[in-house]
């Protein structure tokens, strides 16, 4: 089965896309157009309405989309000034940036009524179907990717919004509308589904690498699970620190990952299928219509244009500032993804100036509301190098989990316990010295925070970190300059939810 070709051309989903709760079109047919007796006859069939679901999930990473930026929002590393020039500014981001978020905000809606809930209502459609289908045995693993992505779907949902819908079932009944349920049930529902999931995927030592991709395995499942596990105090009030280093010895027992030579490799559009490092990602193809990698478009200066020879000028938003910039040792690798102070063209050598030859400066950010164009640091992960582009949008398949997390979350679960804090150190240094700087002696937990942010900078992990070390509330930062409430670790349920399902509960004090 050609499955990589299948997820670059994103073969239409045969069954109609589901609303849950709380969204809008509650009367919609959730099987579509066409029944499981006469369409699921083939696996490839089938698959092909998985990728649908797999498409959801992925604008939950993709550099544009709300379900990505709420999750940076409101960090010490991501912000999105209004410019002097124009543009940008939007009162939804400041919010989240300055933790002051209410029931009304757009960015929470669109996360949750156009990606998140309609994600999960797909995976609903699918997997009923795949479970009717004169196939479903044969269909066993299929329908257990399935369960792993609706599971991801309300991981996100969890973390997000805390107490939410839970709802499996292929139909909403407009007149008994799902109701909340706690984040500790949603947390239960999320292990329980993921380590069902991994028991009938395949691990990626049995298959084609190259070929299966960009799938989920039962490597990507585990540290789905060893995430969940890390943060299982915040959703749960219990901690599972063992459990987080027995996922991730499922990973590392394995030997089938390694750290790139360095960060940036496992971003490259010429490293996706082959990477050593990347465990879990969403396939694009911006030439075939299969979204699109518009990450350099949102973040970098319009003056890149010329610097990489693009078709377009970037729109010069997101950036960060001092805050995370000096968390960097001098001679870390990592900050070849960095773009800070004079910018100069790839030669390094030759300055980027604009029409009147003035060199570009990039400076921390001054001004929240009509910050200068040159104002904020930025970040250059997804590296246009190699890149097939289509109008402003790249082919970079955007990247969900590595495995430095995998080393990073084991070494921070021995550490907690206070076992095994030479392998813990080790397992540190590895990530460390991947990056050319030098060795620890001793672990901290505010040192393995550090790391980690350094580690993955705009990659959707600082906010889960942040709270669950506690420097989310604690810690003062630009545009965020006093302690937040504990209460504010989740965001409020969306006010247009709330209209259109009664049977929903705001989260406390919003």
């Amino acid at each position: 089965m050609k499955t990589r070709r299948i997820f670059k051309s994103i073969v239409a989903c045969g069954i109609g896309i589901s609303m849950l709760s709380g969204c809008l079109n509650l009367d919609e047919e959730l099987y579509g157009r066409l029944s499981p007796e006469t369409y699921y006859q083939t696996e490839e069939e089938a698959l092909s309405s998985v990728v649908g679901v797999y498409q959801y999930l992925a604008y939950m990473s993709r550099a544009g989309g709300d379900g990505w930026r709420i999750g940076e929002f409101g960090t010490d590393e991501f912000f999105c000034p209004g410019r002097a020039s124009g543009g940008w500014y939007d009162e939804g981001n400041m919010q989240i940036m300055a933790h002051k978020i209410t029931p009304d905000n757009a960015r929470l809606e669109t996360c949750w009524g156009t990606y998140l809930f309609p994600g999960i209502g797909a995976a609903n459609a699918v997997i009923a179907s795949m479970e009717s289908s004169p196939m479903k045995d044969d269909l066993k693993a299929l329908i257990a990717e399935t369960r792993a992505l609706r599971a991801y779907g309300y991981y996100y949902a969890m973390d997000y919004f805390g107490n939410v819908p839970l709802f499996t079932g292929a139909k909403v009944d407009a007149n008994d509308l799902p109701k909340t349920a706690s984040r500790k049930e949603v947390y239960e529902f999320v292990v329980k589904e993921f380590a069902e999931a991994a028991a009938e995927l395949p691990s990626i030592k049995e298959v084609n690498r190259a070929a299966y991709y960009p799938r989920l395995t039962k490597e990507a499942v585990y540290t789905a699970l060893a995430s969940v596990y890390l943060n299982a105090e915040v959703y749960a009030g219990e901690a599972h620190w063992a459990d987080v280093v027995t996922m991730c010895n499922h990973v590392i027992g394995t030997n089938a990952y390694s750290l790139e030579n360095k960060v940036g490799d496992c971003f490259l559009a010429t490293n996706e299928a082959n990477s050593s490092e990347v465990i879990s990602s969403f396939a694009v193809d911006p030439s075939k219509g299969v979204d699109g990698n518009e990450f350099i478009l949102y973040t970098q200066h319009a003056l890149d244009q010329k610097k990489y020879n693009l078709s377009f000028a970037p729109a010069n938003g997101y950036c960060f500032t001092d805050d995370a910039l000096k968390r960097y040792e001098e001679g870390d690798e990592r900050l070849e993804l960095l773009e800070y102070g004079p910018q100069y063209y790839q030669d390094g050598v030759t300055p980027l100036c604009d029409d009147k030859g003035t060199q570009l400066v990039l400076t921390t950010i001054k001004d929240m509301v009509a910050a200068q164009d040159n104002e904020g640091y930025r970040v250059l992960k997804y590296s246009p190098i190699g890149v097939a582009w289509s109008g402003s949008k790249a082919d970079n398949d955007y990247i969900l989990e590595r495995y430095s997390n995998v080393l990073l979350m084991k070494a921070e679960a021995l550490f907690r316990q206070g076992i095994q804090l030479d392998e813990a150190l080790e397992l540190v240094n590895q990530v460390r010295r991947r990056s050319g700087v030098a060795d620890w002696d001793e672990l901290t937990l505010k040192k393995i925070e550090e790391e980690r942010a350094r580690e993955f900078i705009w990659e959707n992990q600082r906010r889960r970190d942040m709270i669950r070390f506690g420097s989310y509330f604690t810690d003062t930062w630009f545009y965020k300059t006093g302690v937040t409430e504990e209460w504010r670790g989740i965001y409020p349920i969306p006010a247009i939810q709330l209209n259109n399902n009664p049977n929903l509960k705001q989260n406390p004090n919003y």
